[in-house]
């Protein structure tokens, strides 16, 4: 009697090896996919939001701004016609020159007095928690309300600005008449809601800075102000250029503050559009005029002004510190 004998093959398998090497394999798998893939799938959200609300408006912009487009009229292709209008327009340049001035007379100041606060707030002082604290409360005020408090300081006739001005014999100013009175009303109020700001990220950053590096030269004999120069404003370098960043586009983005000022709803920026900044064109433009091809073009050209003027802010402060 012949006996046969025969391997079982496991219910299952497909004959595709054993078990422990499938499990080997699929844990494998598994392990790859979970390394290369899910870091995209938990921030895919932001990408599908801002291809959305972000590339798409771009894109349709763009669009629009090649278009003689009406509000509710017709729609005519017209190519750059509308760039090369904007180029000749004295309005539009009037408004990027009011929007280069305040940006300048706001920003300039806003850094220095950020950088010097921050490195206040950060020596050993009584109260120093409700110090920091209190630099903030400036930014969580309605820039609505800030704006309409300080019109009323730069009132003509019952303004604080001007009653103390006149306790030195300064005749009364009319801040919103000229170009250089406004530039500085608005200014000012730009310093006050983000000078705190700022001064908060520095000190964060001043925080990270090694307290050995101080220790070692205050041994070596090097003063306070040198360990300032030498030490914390190198090392806050990148810190600088990322408030220089965020204070260039909202400086040349400018827009509550001088239309509060005005207290028109016209967007006109005073009688000759004194303190017109680009933005308040763009809404000029498109919702007055309703011009929309024409707002598109303006807003475009807004962006290549943030972008030159970043890019100029990026050549400058990358040299704090170094060579580079």
């Amino acid at each position: 009697m012949t006996l046969h004998l025969e391997t079982a093959t496991p219910a299952g398998s497909g004959g595709s090896g054993p078990p422990a090497e499938r499990t080997r394999r699929g844990g494998a798998w598994t392990a790859r996919f979970d390394l290369l893939a899910t870091p995209y799938l938990f921030v895919s959200p932001y990408f599908l939001l801002f291809a959305v609300f972000g590339v798409f408006p771009l894109g349709y912009t763009l669009w629009v701004s090649l278009h003689d487009w009406e509000l509710a009229g017709d729609r005519t292709f017209v190519g750059v016609d509308n760039y090369l209008s904007l180029i000749t327009d004295d309005a539009f340049w009037n408004a990027v020159v009011n929007t280069l001035g305040m940006f300048v007379m706001s920003t300039v100041p806003q850094l220095v007095l950020s950088l010097v606060l921050a490195n206040a707030l950060n020596k050993r002082i009584r109260g120093r928690l409700l110090l920091r604290m209190g630099v903030l409360l400036p930014l969580v005020t309605s820039v609505v309300a800030v704006a309409v408090v300080f019109t009323q300081l730069y009132g003509r006739d019952y303004g604080m600005v001007n009653w103390f001005l006149g306790l030195f014999g300064v005749d009364a100013i009319n801040w919103q008449n000229e170009k250089w009175s406004s530039w500085i009303a608005i200014s000012t109020m730009i310093d006050w809601r983000w000078t705190g700001y700022n001064a908060i990220i520095l000190l964060a950053a001043m925080q990270t800075v090694p307290k050995d590096l101080y220790e070692a030269a205050a041994i070596d004999g090097a003063s306070a102000r040198r360990q300032f120069w030498r030490i914390t404003i190198p090392l806050l370098r990148p810190t600088i250029v990322f408030t220089v960043f965020v204070s260039t586009i909202g400086g040349l983005t400018l827009f509550t503050e001088p239309v509060m000022f005005d207290g028109n709803p016209t967007m006109s920026g005073g009688a000759t559009g004194q303190y017109q900044t680009v933005a308040m064109f763009v809404v000029k433009e498109a919702f007055r005029d309703f011009d929309l091809g024409y707002a598109a073009a303006a807003a475009w050209l807004l962006f290549a002004l943030i972008l030159l003027g970043t890019l100029v802010n990026h050549s400058l402060t990358r040299r704090i510190g170094g060579t580079e």
